[in-house]
C-alpha cells in the first residue's frame, strides 16, 4: 500500500511521519519513501542535503517529494551565521571550526576542472546578505575598498558586457583556511551582519542522491538555493544543486532554483566514467578523455532503457554561476519546457568554456521548448552528439549569445523561436535546420577539422561512427532576419559559394577525382537548402536563395517588452513580407543529413511536421513566415509569455 509521509518544522525524526506526527528532516522521509510513496513537506526553511535512498520503478510508481499546497518550502545548502566581529570599517569576520562544514568545506575548495579558463584561485564558498551573494576577492587587502565594477569581459566574444547590479560588486568576502578553522572576512558596506540574515553555503547540493540508479523521482513546488556546486565539465562528475545522479525518469517541476555556485539542475554524467583526468594527469587532452567517457558510459549501460528521459518543466532558475541546466550523456531523451531561466554567469567571478543557461552534451532526442531564457552569458549550448534534438518555441533575449551548436552532425532542428539578442548563434556544426524563427543577431559560422566527434544510430545511444565538421548540410526556411545597422553577419550570406543541393555537392566531389576522404576535405563546406526567408535592415541573403524578401531600407523596430510577468514582442513588418507564402515544412522537405544518414523526425520515429507556432497555434500553408502565424505587415504587438 502506498504511503504518505509528512515533514514539518514542528516535527521530530522520532515521530511516525503522519500528518499528525510529522518528521522534522526531509532526509528522514527520503530514507523511507519507496516506489509509489509521497513525501509532503510543510512550510519553512530546511537546511539539509536531501539524498533519496529508494528508487521508483515506473512513471506510475514514482517516489514523489512535493511542497504542501499553498506553503512556502525552502531547501538551502547554506547555514545562517551569527556572531560576526568587526575588524575595521565595513569589514567583519567570523571564525568557524572546520567541523562546522563536515567533510565538505567549500571555502577550501577551488573552482577547478577541464576548460576553466580563469578563476582557479576562486573558491566554491559564498556569502549571502539577505539573499544577495557576495564577490570573492583573492587578497585580504582588497576587502577594505572594493572597486565598483560596471562591466565584465565576455571572454568568448571579447566584448564588454554591463553588470546587472554593479553595487553588488562592492560586497566582497575573503577566507583564510587552516587545519582547524575557517575565518571568513566580509565587507558588508553599511550593514551590521549581526542585525541581518547572513548565510554561507556549506553543502554541495540540496537534492541529489549519493548513489546512482535512483529512478522515477518527482520533486515539485520547492525553493532550492545556495549550494556550493563544483565546476561541471563533460569530462567530470556533474553534480548540481538538484539532479538524479545518473538515473532515469526524474520530474523536476514548479520549483524556484537559484544561487548554485556552478550548476543548478544536473542531468549529467557520473564520476566512474571519468573525473577531470586531464586536470589531474595532463597526459592526454580533455577531448580524448571526453571520447573515452562516451565509450565507458556505453559499457556501463548508457541506453534509453536505463538513463535519461527526464522532464524539467515550469521552473524558475536564476543567479547561477555556470548553468541553469547541465548534462553530458545523462540528459538523453529528456524534455525541458516552460522554464524561466535568467542571470546565468552574469557575475563572472570565474570563466570557462562550459557556461550557458542550458549546456548539454549528447542531447540525443532532447526537446527544449517553450522556455524564456534571457540575461545569460549564453542562452543554450548544444555540444557534441547533438542528434535528434529540437529547440522549439522559445524566447531568447538580452543574452550575450542566444545559441551555440558545436561539433555535432545532426539532425538538429530550431523552429518557431524568437532569437532577439545581438548575437544569434555560433554555428560550428552540420546537419541543422532553422525554420520559422525571428533572428535579430549575428551568426558565427565555421568548420571544425581538428576534433572528430561521435554520431549515433537514430534515436539510440549506440555510436555509429565519428568524424569532423565540414559545415553546411543546413536548411533555412521561413525565417525573418533583422540586421541592426552595421551588422555584417546577420542572415545567410556566409553560405555564399556553397552548393545548393546534395546532388550538386556529390557531383563536385566525384569530379575532383581524388582519393577517398581527400575529395571531401578539398571541397570543404557542404551544400545548403535556403529558401523563403526575409532579410530586413542590414541582414543579407545567401546568393542562391530562391524567393527571398530583401528590404535593406526597412527598420522593423524589434523590441522585447517586459510588463510584470508578461513578455511582449513589438515588431513592424513591411508589405513585401506577404510575397512569401510560408510552406509547412516536414520530414519530406528536410530530407536526411549526410553524415548520420538520419532523417529529421520526431523522437518516436514518426514524421516531423513543423506546423505549430510559438503561441501553440496550428499553422496553415500560406501563413506568414516567422515564429507567430498571426504576424502581419505593419505594426505588431503580441504577448509571447
Amino acid at each position: 500500500m502506498n504511503k504518505v509521509y509528512h515533514v514539518a518544522k514542528t516535527g521530530s525524526d522520532h515521530n511516525t511521519g503522519t500528518a499528525e506526527s510529522p518528521f522534522l528532516a526531509i532526509n528522514k522521509a527520503a530514507g523511507l519513501a519507496a516506489a509509489g510513496d509521497t513525501v509532503i513537506v510543510h512550510g519553512g526553511v530546511y537546511r539539509e542535503w536531501v539524498r533519496p535512498k529508494n528508487t521508483g520503478i515506473s512513471n506510475t510508481r514514482r517516489v514523489v517529494f512535493k511542497a504542501a499546497p499553498g506553503e512556502k518550502v525552502v531547501i538551502k545548502g547554506s547555514e545562517a551565521v551569527t556572531g560576526w566581529e568587526k575588524v575595521q570599517g565595513a569589514v567583519w569576520k567570523k571564525t568557524l571550526d572546520n567541523g562546522f562544514f563536515g567533510s565538505y568545506n567549500p571555502f577550501a575548495a577551488n573552482i577547478i576542472g577541464e576548460w576553466v579558463v580563469h578563476g582557479h584561485e576562486k573558491h566554491l564558498g559564498d556569502v549571502y546578505l539577505n539573499g544577495m551573494s557576495f564577490y570573492e576577492v583573492v587578497k585580504y587587502e582588497d576587502l577594505a575598498a572594493p572597486a565598483l565594477r560596471t562591466e565584465i569581459l565576455d571572454d568568448w566574444t571579447k566584448k564588454m558586457t554591463p553588470i546587472i547590479n554593479p553595487e553588488q560588486t562592492q560586497y566582497v568576502w575573503y577566507a583564510e583556511v587552516n587545519e582547524s578553522t575557517t575565518t571568513i572576512f566580509a565587507n558588508f558596506q553599511s550593514h551590521d551582519p549581526n542585525k541581518e540574515l547572513v548565510e554561507i553555503n556549506v553543502r554541495r547540493s540540496c537534492f541529489y542522491p549519493e548513489i546512482t540508479g535512483i529512478d522515477y523521482v518527482t520533486v515539485s513546488g520547492f525553493e532550492l538555493a545556495q549550494a556550493a556546486t563544483p565546476w561541471a565539465p563533460p569530462t567530470a562528475d556533474q553534480p548540481g544543486l538538484i539532479g538524479p545522479n545518473w538515473a532515469k525518469g526524474w520530474i523536476i517541476e514548479n520549483n524556484s532554483i537559484h544561487d548554485a555556485k556552478c550548476s543548478a539542475i544536473s542531468i549529467g554524467k557520473e564520476i566512474t566514467t571519468g573525473h577531470n583526468q586531464y586536470t589531474r594527469r595532463g597526459d592526454k587532452a580533455g577531448y580524448n578523455y571526453q571520447l573515452e567517457a562516451v565509450f565507458s558510459a556505453l559499457a556501463k549501460g548508457w541506453s534509453k532503457e536505463h538513463i535519461g528521459s527526464h522532464i524539467i518543466r515550469n521552473n524558475t532558475i536564476y543567479d547561477c554561476g555556470q548553468n541553469a541546466i547541465v548534462g553530458h550523456l545523462g540528459c538523453v531523451f529528456s524534455e525541458i519546457y516552460d522554464n524561466h531561466i535568467y542571470n546565468i554567469s552574469t557575475k563572472r567571478e570565474y570563466y570557462g568554456h562550459e557556461i550557458a543557461g542550458i549546456k548539454l552534451h549528447a542531447a540525443i532526442d532532447v526537446q527544449i521548448r517553450h522556455n524564456r531564457i534571457h540575461n545569460c552569458s549564453l542562452g543554450t549550448w548544444l555540444d557534441w552528439q547533438n542528434q535528434g534534438a529540437r529547440v522549439s518555441r522559445n524566447i531568447y533575449y538580452n543574452n550575450n549569445r542566444d545559441l551555440f551548436v558545436e561539433v555535432s552532425h545532426g539532425p538538429f532542428l530550431a523552429d518557431n523561436n524568437i532569437f532577439a539578442s545581438k548575437d544569434f548563434i555560433t554555428n560550428a556544426a552540420q546537419g541543422s535546420a532553422f525554420i520559422n524563427n525571428l533572428i535579430c543577431g549575428d551568426m558565427q559560422y565555421y568548420d571544425v577539422l581538428d576534433r572528430a566527434t561521435p554520431y549515433h544510430l537514430p534515436h539510440s545511444t549506440l555510436v555509429k561512427g565519428y568524424t569532423v565538421v565540414l559545415s553546411g548540410d543546413d536548411r533555412w526556411y521561413n525565417n525573418i532576419f533583422v540586421g541592426a545597422a552595421g551588422a555584417d553577419r546577420t542572415g545567410t550570406a556566409q553560405y555564399d559559394g556553397q552548393t545548393a543541393s546534395i546532388e550538386e555537392y556529390l557531383k563536385r566531389i566525384k569530379d575532383r577525382g581524388v582519393g577517398d576522404f581527400e575529395a571531401f576535405l578539398e571541397e570543404g563546406k557542404q551544400y545548403v537548402y535556403i529558401n523563403d526567408n526575409a532579410y530586413l535592415g542590414a541582414a543579407k541573403a545567401y546568393n542562391r536563395e530562391e524567393n527571398p524578401v530583401v528590404d535593406p531600407g526597412f527598420d522593423p523596430k524589434v523590441s522585447i517588452i517586459e510588463e510584470g510577468a508578461q513578455v511582449l514582442l513589438s515588431i513592424e513588418l513591411p508589405v513585401s513580407i506577404d510575397k512569401i507564402n510560408g510552406k509547412i515544412i516536414d520530414t519530406g522537405i528536410l530530407g536526411r543529413v549526410r553524415i548520420a544518414d538520419a532523417n529529421f523526425e520526431n523522437p518516436d520515429g514518426s514524421e516531423l511536421v513543423v506546423d505549430t507556432d510559438l503561441l501553440d497555434e496550428v499553422r496553415r500553408n500560406g501563413t506568414i513566415i516567422g515564429p507567430i502565424a498571426a504576424l502581419k505587415n505593419g505594426a505588431n504587438r503580441i504577448r509571447v509569455w
